[in-house]
């Protein structure tokens, strides 16, 4: 529960520190002196908006602290466990908004976006405005309050889930779908093109080859005749070759060794040159012996070029890329592959998220056909507890129209009432009027928290347009439900706040600089006198403060 509240430069609040306790704590003051400013301030450590409007004027900063004693809530002891965010104490949740509009959250002094605010705060304490009775319009609003009545938020959400990845692989199989007609043709032309390629089979280097071989074989006339030429200049003609010189010279220059120096050193370039010459004759020898101009040998390597340049300009490539393109081919027709694949595999998780979908759905629609009876009669009892005798209440469930896996379940949730005696059952935006509204939504509240594992309740003038005996009714019930928690009602209702276990005074203190707001605890006489102000006026009498007395003493005695 909520047990400490500090609220430094936020709105008119210059400083406030409050305690609280278990059970009923009635809210009152004057209006304008900032009771909804207390609650607002609280909102914002539970993850609502902030702007820089809510700092004092003249403060640089807002800060807004409150603690709670969490010892009867596993689920936000669990919740902060995980996070490691537990600490041995109470918890503390901060929030620091700069006049500039910057704002900071700390969950037990570490920082934490607002996101983890919010949900720490739904486990810990739930807030029902004055302006709540709007949202039961909504068949949205009508759900939720079901589902929480029947304890089942967690599968609805697993039904949300699972609606939710429905529809997922559904577009995504759609969206493969919408392509088949043309990745099946992508699909032929590749692997045409691929086995086209791989027939091919044009290895590493090969066309250089093949292009050097075929040059050869194109010249082989002249190739031959000009080895043959070069080889009588070197070695073969009668007349004088290359050879017999370079021998005849290092014959005559050998007839005067010893001289050292230049001479030597032509000497033995030239021997250099004998050899080398001796070596070229060798390797053109070979060449010729080894050179077959074959004329079919020719064709094969003319259509086997033929083959490789014209599957280059069929794709408008240099032939020396076509091995590149084997492999981008190859790569998208995996590709296409996959998407097979893909569309196999997304069919079946298709029919695995709807089994699993129909499976949760079943589930929560037993539990909310059970919960409904239950729920629409107990509101239908305090409907008539709260002035509206003969007024009848049903919770209608109504199939929805499609098939589909719908995040909502297999239903919609409408709430029906009957505000008068011989009315039919009609919709709640038909039907009621706005007083008759505010205390259906409050009988709806009341059932709604008794179900609650949230032990702080907060309700911020939930008793607008209830007065007279009605209004009694409605302190009694909250009463009812702060002896099994704790409850923070803001009222204008003297006999709302005469419930209360304790009662606070919300005030405004005037000094000659600035207003601010400030909160007292009221002892026995301090509330008798409170009760008494909201009973007839500014000025206290003592019939007015005998009525309060008396109001005060019957509902601690009740």
């Amino acid at each position: 529960m909520l047990v400490h509240l500090s609220i430094h430069n936020y709105a008119i609040v210059d400083h406030l520190d409050l305690e609280l306790d278990a059970g009923m704590s009635a809210i009152s003051g004057e209006t304008g002196a900032g009771k909804s400013i207390m609650l607002d301030a609280l909102g914002l450590c539970l993850g609502d908006r902030a702007d820089s409007g809510v700092v004092r004027p003249g403060a640089d900063k807002a800060d807004i602290l409150a603690s709670f004693d969490l010892a009867d809530i596993p689920e936000a002891r669990a919740w902060l466990a995980e996070r490691d965010l537990d600490n041995d104490g109470p918890c503390i949740l901060r929030r620091v908004i700069t006049a500039e509009g910057r704002s900071r959250g700390y969950i037990n002094g570490s920082p934490c976006p607002q996101a983890d605010l919010k949900a720490l705060g739904e486990l810990i304490i739930d807030i029902h405005s004055q302006h709540e009775h709007q949202s039961l319009l909504k068949t949205d609003t009508h759900r939720r309050l079901l589902d929480e009545y029947a304890g089942s938020q967690d599968l609805a959400r697993q039904v949300q889930l699972a609606a939710q990845r429905w529809k997922q692989t559904r577009n995504e199989l759609e969206r493969i779908s919408s392509q088949g007609d043309e990745q099946r043709a992508r699909h032929q032309l590749l692997s045409y093109q691929l086995e086209e390629l791989e027939n091919l089979a044009l290895g590493d280097n090969e066309l250089e080859q093949l292009e050097q071989e075929h040059k050869a074989l194109s010249n082989a006339e002249a190739l031959l005749a000009a080895c043959r030429q070069v080889l009588d200049l070197c070695s073969e003609s009668d007349a004088g070759n290359v050879l017999s010189a370079l021998t005849a010279s290092l014959n005559r220059l050998g007839a005067f060794g010893g001289q050292g120096g230049a001479l030597n050193e032509a000497s033995n370039l030239l021997a250099s040159a004998q050899i080398q010459v001796e070596e070229a004759v060798g390797e053109l020898n070979r060449f010729l012996d080894h050179f077959d101009a074959d004329p079919e040998r020719q064709q094969f390597l003319e259509e086997r070029l033929d083959t490789i340049y014209t599957l280059a300009r069929k794709h408008r490539i240099q032939p020396t890329e076509l091995a590149a393109l084997q492999q981008q081919l190859f790569e998208e027709l995996e590709g296409l592959n996959a998407d097979d694949q893909a569309s196999e595999r997304l069919a079946e998780e298709l029919a695995a998220y709807e089994r699993h979908y129909q499976e949760k759905a079943a589930e929560l629609s037993t539990l909310r056909c059970n919960a409904a009876e239950r729920l629409a009669a107990a509101v239908e009892q305090e409907m008539q507890a709260l002035g509206m005798p003969g007024g009848r209440f049903n919770i209608q469930l109504q199939a929805m129209s499609s098939e589909e896996p719908h995040a909502s379940g297999l239903e919609m949730v409408e709430f029906l009432v009957s505000a008068n005696p011989g009315q039919p059952l009609r919709g709640l935006a038909k039907v009621a009027s706005g007083g008759e509204l505010s205390r259906i939504s409050l009988a709806i509240q009341v059932i709604t928290a008794q179900t609650s594992r949230v032990p702080t309740l907060v309700f911020d003038e939930v008793d607008v347009g209830i007065g007279g005996p009605t209004a009694e009714v409605v302190g009694q019930l909250l009463r009812r439900l702060g002896e099994r928690g704790q409850v923070l009602c803001v009222t204008h209702l003297p006999q709302v706040a005469a419930q209360g276990h304790q009662h606070l005074f919300v005030h405004k203190r005037r000094d000659e600089d600035a207003t601010s707001t400030a909160v007292s605890k009221l002892d026995e006489s301090g509330r008798v006198e409170e009760i008494a102000r909201m009973l007839g006026g500014v000025d206290l009498t003592e019939e007015s403060l005998a009525h309060a007395r008396k109001m005060v003493t019957s509902a601690q005695a009740a």
